[in-house]
């Protein structure tokens, strides 16, 4: 029967696919990319303002590629650092991370953390972020050295806005920030936060790491022009293109990196509506570092003023 013949020609193909498809998945995780944006978010006449957002580092000791990567980002010169959060991914790598910023924690920065901060990481099927979220978080495992990754951070000088509001200036450029505890634990605290943003100040950003709507609903609604978070990966395992299929949130697959406004179809100037930037991240989970369609990242965001 020819069938059966070609059936074992068919199988070796397929497994020639899948071993090449795995092998370019492992390579695009470490094809590390520079984003550049642009955001008409300040008062007209300021000088521009660079900022560098970086996310989901998922950092291990021996990812010395990546932390190679991300100390050269310093050549960069920004003005500010924002950091999303999800930076560790295992016990040992808070003077890893550390290490790696290196001259950008000289540069004034504000961050929140992501649970993968708070958690080890654990083995988990890849196949399951493709299903409707269950709510069931992974918190019955050992925690990691956060505090001691938040008294580094701030003991450089980098403000910690875990469910707090903050303000920045910049040269000649003040800044009005608010920021939220990881959102996919449920332990943000909208309460803390809420409320008109200063209007005194040239610019409002609020920051989260998971960008779930009721987040970004509150902050576009309290006026702050722009968001920044982290946590999709741009959905890691993407169709050509860059399509992602999930995002781990409640936040719409074709949202789930890049530039975009929220509410999706609002514009500049409409009431309750902002800039919304979702970082893809530089990292993976340490158990599947894996990337299709959708290179690990930083964003360099140019703040100019308004038209």
């Amino acid at each position: 029967m020819p069938s059966l013949r070609i059936l074992p020609h068919l199988l070796g193909a397929g497994t020639l696919a899948g071993a090449g498809l795995t092998a370019y998945a492992a390579w695009e995780a470490r094809a590390y990319t520079l984003r550049r944006y642009e955001l008409p978010v300040l008062p007209r006449g300021q000088r521009p303002l660079k900022v560098l957002h970086l996310s989901d580092i998922h950092m291990t000791p021996a990812q010395t590629r990546k932390q190679e990567w991300l100390r050269g980002l310093a050549a960069l010169e920004p003005d500010l650092v924002v950091d999303t959060g999800d930076n560790l991914a295992h016990r040992d790598s808070v003077p890893v991370v550390t290490d790696a910023l290196g001259p950008l924690l000289d540069v004034p920065g504000v961050f929140v953390h992501g649970s993968n901060d708070y958690y080890e990481p654990t083995f988990r099927n890849p196949l399951r972020y493709l299903l409707p979220d269950t709510g069931k978080r992974h918190v019955h495992v050992p925690q990691l050295p956060w505090p001691l990754l938040s008294q580094t951070l701030t003991g450089a000088g980098w403000r910690d806005l875990t469910n707090r509001k903050d303000t920045v200036t910049v040269g000649e450029t003040t800044l009005a920030f608010a920021g939220v505890d990881d959102p996919h634990l449920g332990y943000d605290r909208l309460d803390l936060v809420a409320g008109p943003a200063d209007p005194t100040a040239d610019m409002r950003l609020g920051v989260a790491h998971a960008p779930y709507l009721r987040v970004l609903d509150q902050y576009a609604a309290d006026g702050y022009d722009a968001v920044l978070a982290g946590h999709t990966h741009g959905g890691q395992v993407c169709l050509p293109g860059g399509r992602a299929l999930t995002t781990n949130c409640d936040l719409e697959p074709a949202r789930a990196r890049g530039l975009h406004r929220h509410p999706a179809d609002s514009r500049p100037g409409d009431p309750g509506s902002a800039w919304l930037h979702v970082c893809a991240g530089l990292g993976t989970s340490p158990y599947a570092r894996i990337r299709v369609a959708c290179r690990p990242e930083a964003s360099l965001l140019t703040l100019v003023p308004r038209t």
